[in-house]
């Protein structure tokens, strides 16, 4: 046998090595990308009502009671939604589901510009919080099943990300579509054929998104033997409540910048609402510089509740910072908007920490539990943020938004101990 023949059998298994390694890699990308697209969109249709209030005001004399109506109803039927929509992600699997909710979407933007009053409406919101209600059961249960460990971390972040995009399109398409073609009718024959044209992607790209073909990247020796258990065991675990829990206060101070930052700042300094208003905008663009960070330290840290605990806490002093009225009107802006790099840092670890708190093949159900506190945050944190400022304490939007994060901060530290036992 010649030199050249032995260096060929050498290098064989390296270059096989190689080359599915860059397989899996470009395998990863492509299952990342389609989720986040599916992500940002569930977060653009969160927003399918709110950026055009001022015309259903306007054409049906609606008041604002309800059109916050509308907003409840969302969260309601998506929260209730979610929790079941996880058992049926478990036994149906996740792909079939994705495009299920899809159509929902487009089924709400035909009820939205067809509606003639306030039952119009809210077909469309419910129509909406039910498309909403299976994302976050599907999404997570198709990267944990069709990424690899090494970039899942990567991949929450993207998911994070996108969904903050998602939010900050929406009130921009809408708008924009609205002016250009002289009714805000227009604007929901552009949202069904947003959700048309994204559902096309996804059927075009599906087998990368085929969780039937994953395989569970956290499972241990003994997981074939957990998964025979009753399908509501998982309910018994202190760690998926605490998981529920973290999720109700972090989302209640989100309600708080997205509702009611900028007629606060505008109340407690005197800063215009033209201003004001890009506040929010700018804590989402943190939110999600903050995720892109967050996605690599997590690749990084195990520490999974440290993580969150600095990004949270950073958060809430900046907060509390703003709350106190020391700062000059466009440095308390500024610090709003900064705030939302301490809570994007904590996304990905936040993920990753509902993760390894999901038995083996349960991980649907504990992600439709779990996220179904977002929903439960969203639909009671705003009425009671709105009573603040009609009590003309602005002031505690800010405190009450930092009170949040710091019982996220507990309610993820007690995962972690729960875990270890």
């Amino acid at each position: 046998m010649n030199t050249a023949t032995l260096h060929s059998q050498a290098a064989g298994p390296a270059a096989s090595a190689t080359e599915q390694a860059r397989q899996q890699r470009k395998n990863d990308v492509r299952t990342i990308s389609l989720i986040g697209l599916a992500h940002g969109t569930s977060h653009f249709f969160h927003m399918l009502l709110p950026p055009l209030f001022p015309a259903f005001i306007r054409d049906f004399g609606l008041s604002y009671s309800q059109l916050g109506l509308l907003v409840t109803t969302f969260f309601v039927i998506s929260g209730l939604g979610q929790a079941l929509a996880g058992f049926l992600v478990d036994k149906r699997g996740a792909r079939p589901v994705l495009f299920a909710a899809l159509s929902c979407f487009v089924l709400a933007s035909l009820a939205a510009g067809l509606a003639t009053g306030f039952a119009g409406l809210m077909l469309a919101a419910a129509l909406a919080g039910l498309g909403n209600s299976p994302f976050h059961p599907v999404d997570f249960t198709i990267l944990n099943k069709r990424v690899s460990s090494a970039r899942l971390g990567h991949a929450f972040s993207v998911h994070g990300i996108t969904g903050n995009l998602g939010w900050a399109l929406a009130p921009v398409f809408l708008i924009g579509l609205s002016g250009l073609f002289g009714h805000w009718r227009y604007a929901y024959v552009g949202t069904a054929l947003v959700a048309l044209s994204v559902m096309a992607v996804l059927y075009w790209r599906r087998d990368a998104i085929d969780d039937s073909q994953g395989a569970w990247t956290h499972e241990k020796p003994g997981a074939a033997a957990l998964q025979q258990e009753h399908p509501l065991a998982f309910l018994r675990l202190p760690s998926v409540w605490l998981c529920f829990s973290f999720f109700f206060f972090s989302t209640a101070a989100l309600t708080a910048i997205q509702s009611f930052a900028s007629p606060a700042l505008n109340s407690l300094y005197g800063l215009p609402l033209s201003l004001s208003a890009f506040v929010v905008t700018g804590y989402m663009l943190s939110g999600a510089a903050g995720m892109v960070v967050g996605g690599f330290w997590v690749a990084r840290s195990t520490h999974l509740e440290r993580n969150i605990t600095i990004g949270l806490l950073a958060a809430a002093a900046l907060l509390t910072l703003a709350a106190s009225g020391w700062v000059t009107p466009l440095a308390a802006a500024a610090v709003v908007a900064l705030a939302g790099l301490g809570t994007g840092l904590a996304g990905p670890s936040r993920d990753m920490l509902i993760k390894r708190a999901a038995p083996p093949g349960a991980t649907g159900r504990v992600y439709g539990t779990v996220y179904s506190g977002l929903d439960l945050g969203f639909a009671l944190a705003a009425p009671i943020f709105g009573a603040l400022m009609d009590r003309h304490q602005p002031a505690g939007i800010f405190y009450g938004a930092a009170l949040a994060l710091l019982l996220a901060i507990a309610a993820a530290s007690l995962v972690g101990r729960f875990k270890k036992k």
